[in-house]
């Protein structure tokens, strides 16, 4: 009994009925140093010096023995003046005596208040790996997982700067920073321009995998004196160096400095090497999420038309714009394909979803649209075939695509649409006005045929095709977002001068700077916050521009074996008049074969019509569909050099079919001297 009362924490003091203390424990006798005095001295005198000031003389004993005759524990706090300490007194009757239990409040209050600033420090420390845990999780991008550290661990050290960097194994371990916050200007500048040196720092936590702990400037520069200029423009006076290590190597590393000078206690420490831990798993992920993201874009980007042709019949200029960093790369894809008898086609496509897949997935359609145009199939024909693709690729693979198809002689814009959102015409008065198709189904769980719109198209006039990216956001739906890029469109119509609309009248076609101006005007209107970018957005603004009367000339020519003498009597007569001499010889002997060929396998009417542009046009139409074919023709065979005499003298050639019959085209390159003028 006697051991255990001496291991009590508080002091506990035993006294008979003349209240004389008869026994005190060792807590007792530390508290009041009661020694050899406890044989004759009572409860009151004794604690006459705890209560000093609280109650008069007496006045405690005498409290104490009215409790004890009514058999109630009572208890008091008393101060000690010798050391300013605060004790509760606690009596409790007890047969033929009477207890007293003394505590240290003071002691208790320090050590739970110890106690109470560990636990909220171990739970501000929890709250803080747990908000960086939090952030980190969303990070993405490796500007992601700066901007999170930033926010979530600089504020709670009242740190002022960060920085981290990364290991470049194929650089010679060179350290490359990715990310500094609270720099100055002249610093960020300094770090971009210079590499880290061999002897820094950095590269000392990079070797050893352990943290580096700096707390003044001069402490700084004494242990590296080389890199004191770096120090004075930093403005920095305190600095705590992280190694970050994911996967059992080091990465990089992260600087967290402080305007003043400052040491970091333990538990400061040992806080930032665990959120170091964190922040080192991130930024491993961010860099490999980053490098897939850069090869699937470069990847998109090399299937997109790194250039648009410069074509008399159509000038474009076109935007294409990545879903925003959460997303990956899409499907989205644009073009503008030269054919026959200088008609342009228009395309822009969009397949569903997101990622690789579908990035593939939109080459191998844009190679197919480019295969279909060079067959030269109508824009209903071409996207029947496209649909038989995509349905073929599997049953979950959807695609948008609108085929237009502008001819420059007679200004008309052939479309077809496959679920894709409607083109903007801009008529040359400025005003725009979605153009009306027909609501065809997307490509995939399309039922052809499909509608087809024939749209006349006034030179000055400007065609914008776009896909549901640029108009449609997670903030925005798709029907406010085509009223938000019509009434752009006039806005930044109606501010342009005469002056920045190019002629139209040119033999050459010249750069239209507006075009990219009203590109950049659309895209900065429709997608002005990255965050709201849901989806990647395509977007081509084309100029169509009709051919000239004076560049064409057509006949009609008789079904009768006079129709090639005729034939190039009226090619002389024309290429005279366009000062085109050089070119009569083989024009004649092209026109005589493909006319001959008309008045012999085909059926009338036989027309023949020339076109200027860039290039010499020479087209034979007549009413049949029959398919004009290269003969290998024997040493003793009378004819069949007809097409291979058209295949050399020609630049290219072909045939395209059309619901009246067939037409039989060639293409030469004009004299340097007829281009020029």
């Amino acid at each position: 009994m006697e051991t255990a009362l001496r291991h009590m924490a508080d002091g506990l003091l035993l006294v008979d009925g003349d209240w004389r203390i008869f026994y005190a424990n060792p807590a007792a006798e530390r508290l009041f140093s009661v020694g050899d005095r406890r044989a004759d001295t009572t409860v009151g005198l004794l604690l006459w010096e705890a209560a000093e000031g609280f109650r008069q003389k007496g006045e405690l004993e005498r409290h104490f023995r009215d409790v004890a005759e009514r058999g109630e524990p009572n208890g008091i706090d008393v101060r000690r003046p010798s050391d300013g300490h605060w004790y509760h007194l606690r009596l409790v009757p007890v047969p033929d005596g009477m207890s007293v239990y003394v505590s240290d409040i003071d002691e208790a209050r320090s050590q739970e208040a110890q106690a109470s600033r560990t636990r909220h420090e171990a739970v501000q420390r929890a709250e803080r790996i747990k908000n960086l845990t939090v952030a980190l999780s969303g990070a993405l991008t490796v500007q992601d997982v700066v901007s999170a550290v930033a926010t979530r661990v600089l504020p709670p050290f009242r740190a002022s700067g960060l920085t981290i960097g990364v290991l470049e194994e194929s650089r010679a371990n060179r350290v490359r920073v990715v990310g500094a916050v609270g720099y100055p200007d002249s610093f960020t500048a300094m770090v971009e321009a210079e590499p880290i040196p061999a002897d820094s720092p950095v590269t000392d936590v990079l070797k050893e995998g352990v943290p580096l702990f700096i707390d003044t400037a001069e402490e700084h520069n004494l242990r590296y004196p080389h890199m004191a200029h770096r120090v004075h423009v930093s403005g920095k006076k305190s600095w705590a160096f992280l190694p970050l290590i994911a996967s059992g190597r080091s990465i990089g590393a992260c600087s967290i400095s402080f305007s003043e000078a400052r040491r970091l206690d333990d538990a400061e420490r040992t806080l930032l090497m665990a959120l170091s831990g964190l922040i080192a798993q991130a930024l491993e992920r961010a860099r490999l999420h980053d490098a897939d993201r850069d090869r699937a874009t470069e990847l998109q980007r090399g299937l997109l038309p790194r250039d648009l042709p410069a074509l008399p019949a159509v000038t474009a200029a076109a935007r294409y714009l990545p879903a925003g960093e959460a997303m990956d790369v899409g499907g989205d894809w644009y073009d503008v394909l030269p054919l026959s008898s200088g008609r342009v086609a228009l395309v822009i496509g969009d397949v569903m979803g997101h990622g690789l897949t579908e990035a593939a997935t939109m080459g191998r359609l844009r190679t197919a649209v480019r295969t279909l145009a060079d067959l030269e199939l109508a824009p209903d024909d071409l996207l029947v075939h496209l649909n038989d693709l995509v349905a073929d690729l599997g049953e979950d693979l959807y695609a948008t695509c609108l085929y237009a198809v502008y001819d420059p002689t007679d200004a008309v814009c052939t479309i077809t649409t496959a679920g894709h959102p409607p083109p903007v015409l801009v008529d040359p008065s400025g005003t725009a006005h979605f153009v009306d198709l027909e609501p065809n189904s997307p490509l995939g769980v399309a039922e052809p045929p499909f509608e087809t719109t024939r749209l006349h198209v006034p030179d000055g006039s400007l065609l914008v095709l776009y896909t549901d990216g640029l108009a449609e956001t997670a903030t925005r739906p798709m029907g406010q977002g085509m009223d938000l890029l019509k009434a752009t469109l006039d806005e930044a119509l109606a501010q342009v001068s005469s002056g920045d609309c190019p002629a139209t009248d040119h033999d050459v076609p010249a750069p239209d700077p507006l075009l990219d101006r009203l590109c950049n005007r659309l895209t900065d209107a429709l997608l002005s916050s990255p965050s709201d970018t849901t989806d990647d957005a395509a977007l081509l603004v084309a100029r169509p521009r009709s051919f000239k009367a004076s560049d064409m000339a057509g006949w009609t020519l008789p079904e009768d074996p006079l129709a090639p003498g005729q034939a190039r009597a009226l090619i002389r007569e024309q290429l005279a008049a366009w000062h085109l001499d050089d070119l009569v010889m083989p024009t004649e002997l092209i026109v005589s074969e493909l006319v001959t060929n008309a008045v012999r396998y085909g059926r009338g009417p036989i027309r023949l019509r020339l076109l200027r542009s860039d290039l010499l046009v020479c087209e034979v139409s007549d009413g049949s569909l029959t398919t004009p074919h290269v003969r290998r023709a024997a040493e003793t065979d009378e004819g069949g050099r007809g097409l291979q005499l058209v295949t050399a003298l020609s630049h290219r050639w072909g045939a395209r079919y059309e619901t009246e019959g067939k037409y039989v085209w060639t293409e030469q390159e004009l004299p340097s001297a007829a281009v020029a003028g």
